[in-house]
């Protein structure tokens, strides 16, 4: 659970994103699986908006004009951090990012992931500034630093890989 651990397995991540859409055609990438719930795309735009909004809370950290906080995240979230995962079973996402989500095309979704890439590939040199008391809030986790913030990136990433995969079985 380094900084360049968790860099490495977020590309890895998203060269999975990257990939997969080149194996599903337009139509389907927009259309409701027959399990319910989000389409290709909306996953697609749930998962970016969301590590987008979240490189933001951790360049904030990083640059220092986040809130200065010095209590420790509470245990759960620590946990979760440390394992990898989430806690078993569906969550919802919080409604302040659910309602972010929409129908993307194949092409804003690739332009996204490469946007996203090129931001991880260039956070080697900032993380020589890292300081653990400067944190941003996340919805459900609380105050997060940026090393924190890193983790939950992947996590949540590999998260959606797993509701990609459910997708794909669905229309098999």
């Amino acid at each position: 659970m380094t900084v360049k651990s968790d860099k490495e397995a977020l590309l890895q991540s998203l060269k999975f994103y990257a990939e997969f859409l080149k194996t599903v055609n337009e139509d389907i990438f927009l259309t409701t699986p027959p399990i319910d719930g989000w389409s290709y795309s909306e996953v697609y735009s749930h998962i970016l908006s969301a590590n987008l909004m979240s490189f933001i809370a951790l360049e904030k950290c990083l640059n220092k004009t986040a809130e200065i906080k010095s209590r420790k995240a509470d245990w759960r979230v620590r946990l979760i951090l440390f394992l990898g995962r989430f806690p078993l079973g569906k969550l919802k996402a919080p409604a302040t990012i659910a309602d972010l989500v929409k129908k993307i095309t194949k092409e804003e979704a690739s332009n996204q992931v490469i946007r996203i890439r090129k931001k991880i590939e260039e956070l080697n040199v900032n993380f020589k500034n890292f300081d653990a008391n400067y944190k941003m809030k996340h919805p459900r986790l609380g105050y997060l630093d940026a090393k924190q913030w890193l983790r939950f990136m992947v996590i949540h990433t590999k998260h959606h890989e797993k509701q990609i995969k459910r997708i794909a079985e669905s229309f098999d």
